[in-house]
């Protein structure tokens, strides 16, 4: 199952917007945790298996904890104090919003994780300049960049290749990849020079009105998938005031 087969890869962005910038303005766990039972729900549905999701999700699962520590030392003090030293004060509440700040950490970038997985860049363009009317000349350039990262990593790999080959590949570990970064750089350059001749000779930016070959619009699945973001985030934020816990930003410095 995969909800999300044929929807509009703006619908993701939209849905993402409409479901993580109102827990931007709270802080704390209810809501957050209200979101992430929500995702975790979801993936099976999205057409993710939880292996490629926690495998998708490890970097946040590493950084989230980190954002925490600032709340911890130097966030709004009350109830029982663990440490102080100087400017350091770590106490009872300063911790729960510590908690309350991971959570939404995850809240906000495990949605992410499965809104963005699968998205076709050539569908993502289309909809960027049907449907969201972003300039044509931006979108189908950053198409076209997006397709093209794959090669970086043929690249570097017969570039890697080549120094074994003329045995320059055991100098210094700084200067070996530096000397990788710069070669990369320059034949990305190179690349990107060929592909704007090929994109003006095939017409691209001319002064006439682009047609396209696949229409990109937004259907009443669309609509669903939004209005089903915004209801759980409103859903997050309602649940954390009938529980007394909901704190606004500003409540918490």
């Amino acid at each position: 199952m995969n909800l999300l087969r044929n929807i509009n890869p703006v619908t993701r962005i939209l849905g993402l917007a409409l479901l993580t910038t109102p827990l931007m303005f709270t802080v704390d766990w209810v809501s957050a945790a209200f979101v992430i039972a929500f995702t975790l729900l979801m993936v099976p549905m999205c057409g993710m298996g939880y292996g490629r999701f926690f495998k998708r999700s490890l970097p946040v699962l590493i950084v989230a904890p980190l954002a925490g520590i600032p709340m911890a030392l130097y966030g709004q003090s009350g109830g029982e104090t663990y440490l102080h030293w100087g400017l350091i004060n770590v106490t009872e509440l300063s911790v729960s919003l510590a908690g309350a700040i991971i959570l939404r950490v995850l809240a906000i970038a495990l949605p992410v994780v499965v809104l963005s997985a699968d998205v076709d860049p050539t569908d993502l363009g289309d909809g960027l300049a049907q449907v969201l009317h972003l300039p044509e000349r931006f979108v189908i350039g950053t198409v076209a960049a997006l397709r093209m990262l794959t090669l970086l990593r043929d690249d570097l790999d017969a570039m890697r290749r080549s120094r074994r080959a003329r045995g320059i590949a055991d100098q210094g570990k700084v200067k070996y990849w530096f000397s990788l970064a710069f070669g990369l750089l320059v034949m990305s350059l190179r690349r990107a020079g060929k592909l704007a001749t090929a994109m003006e000779a095939r017409g691209f930016g001319g002064p006439g009105k682009r047609t396209w070959a696949r229409e990109s619009k937004l259907d009443a699945p669309d609509w669903a998938v939004m209005a089903v973001c915004l209801a759980v985030a409103l859903a997050a934020l309602g649940l954390a005031w009938a529980t007394g816990d909901l704190r606004p930003v500003w409540a918490a410095r």
